[in-house]
């Protein structure tokens, strides 16, 4: 069993109740900045070992893994401070918000000997990482294409300060789920053409950057994917339209993934269609208010990493695809800003990764 601390315990409030619940991994210390918080957290979970200082978890001989849930500013210095005191890294997304430190934090990685995992959480939905087995086994052929898409109705935002900050960009705060899908599947995206716009929703609101956005890759080898995202304007209900989906189109079938319903269909390559629903897994997945702070993915993600350790292996997506999906991404705030399609590899070049 690996041990664990918690730092930020804002989102990280998924990670404690999946730390607690979980037989693979043992919740040593969480912390955070905000001794209110920790107290917060402390009384909810009935678990009071907590700190406000970040060197308490970076000392503690006892943990084995550091999992970070501060703001996206803080994740480069955060991790690279874990890697120097010996701590395996769980991550949140985006893995960081700029690429100037992406070198010197494959160098240290590589001199630690640690691994670092990205929370990248809607792989593991259960839909999700179904939809990927299936795959896997070749029930839909060769991939020809994947459509994914982010929708929700998140003007319940516009109630929190930090998300009318100029740094605040759901580019990274909500796309940053469908563009992993792809990633997941065509890893190698050589060109992204995207445009977006504040909605008028956004804007009254008091929103700096566009809420609105559409894209097109282009994989290296041909292949194109889009993704989409919209977080101020109203959605149509679950029974019509999922929050996030994934659609994978293949030589002999398609495939889709939901979320937050539990929901997954496929027509196969011999033309079988089924559509297979997971509800009785909802109290696993959603343990709080409403359908928030999806725990339940969170804990699939840890397990997944404890395993991989056990046995030696690399847990995806790693550093490494952390940093390109950060290239990805601000390919794609290049193409906002320009209104023309940006290459990847060029990115890459200008940081000499």
């Amino acid at each position: 069993m690996k041990k664990l601390g918690i730092l930020g315990l804002g989102e990280g409030r998924s990670t404690v109740s999946a730390a607690l619940k979980s037989e693979k991994v043992e919740l040593v210390k969480m912390c955070d900045l905000n001794r209110s918080m920790c107290e917060l957290r402390a009384k909810e979970f009935n678990f009071h070992k907590y700190t406000t200082a970040y060197m308490d978890l970076l000392t503690d001989k006892e943990i084995d893994i550091i999992a970070i849930y501060t703001p996206d500013f803080l994740h480069a210095e955060h991790i690279k401070m874990a890697l120097k005191y010996g701590k395996h890294v769980i991550c949140t997304k985006p893995l960081i918000d700029d690429l100037k430190d992406a070198k010197e934090l494959l160098q240290l990685q590589q001199e630690s000997g640690r691994k670092v995992f990205v929370g990248q959480s809607s792989r593991f939905f259960e839909p999700m990482s179904r939809q990927r087995k299936d795959f896997e086994k070749g029930l839909i052929g060769d991939l020809v294409t994947i459509e994914s898409n982010y929708n929700a109705d998140h003007r319940w935002f516009l109630g929190k300060g930090w998300s009318l900050e100029e740094r605040f960009k759901w580019l990274y705060g909500g796309l940053s789920h469908p563009v992993d899908f792809v990633r997941w599947y065509l890893p190698n995206i050589e060109e992204v053409m995207g445009y977006g716009m504040l909605s008028p929703n956004g804007f009254a609101g008091g929103l700096k950057n566009e809420d609105t956005m559409h894209f097109i890759y282009k994989a290296d080898d041909g292949r194109v994917a889009s993704v989409s995202g919209t977080y101020s304007s109203p959605t149509q209900p679950a029974v019509r339209e999922s929050e996030m989906t994934c659609i994978l189109r293949g030589t002999e079938g398609a495939s889709q993934g939901d979320y937050p319903v539990l929901r997954y269909a496929i027509t196969d390559k011999d033309g079988e269609e089924r559509m297979v629903t997971f509800d009785h897994r909802d109290k696993h997945y959603f343990r709080f208010e409403g359908h928030s702070h999806h725990a339940g993915e969170y804990q699939n993600y840890i397990e997944y990493f404890v395993d991989c350790l056990g046995n030696g292996e690399t847990a995806y997506p790693d550093l490494k695809e952390g940093i390109g999906t950060i290239a990805l991404l601000k390919a794609m705030e290049r193409s906002l800003e320009s209104g023309k399609p940006i290459s990847v590899k060029d990115l890459l070049d200008d940081h000499n990764l």
